[in-house]
């Protein structure tokens, strides 16, 4: 299993950022798939989650990011995306794309993004 991001890793203020997650090893399209977010010196935050195609592929997302971000898969290309629009300074972190949602021991992350909001 394994899940490779990429994307751009610096924006400005209220500019916008799409991250991708390419992912193999697994059938892409029976799990569910998130993107999670660290700032410095905090826990990990759930930004986004989207279903399986089974379920809809109904996207869900954390309050703050609501109306911003979008977060989209292509179970043709096994990838999860996550596009960010207007993004705020304080929004800088690292960003990982998981598969599933609920955190446990032994699940599959991405290697992680550093992404900068400059001002």
């Amino acid at each position: 299993v394994h899940l490779v991001q990429s994307g751009g890793v610096s924006v400005q203020a209220g500019g916008s950022l799409t991250l991708t997650c390419a992912t193999g090893g697994f059938i892409f399209s029976d799990y569910y798939m998130s993107w999670y977010r660290q700032f410095p010196g905090q826990e990990l935050e759930l930004v986004a989650s989207i279903a399986s195609a089974n379920h809809g592929a109904r996207p869900e997302y954390a309050d703050s990011v609501k109306g911003r971000f979008t977060i989209t898969r292509d179970d043709v290309k096994d990838t999860v995306y996550l596009e960010m629009k207007k993004r705020k300074p304080e929004e800088r972190g690292v960003y990982y794309c998981k598969r599933g949602v609920t955190i446990y021991k032994g699940d599959y992350w991405g290697q992680g993004t550093q992404v900068t909001v400059s001002q």
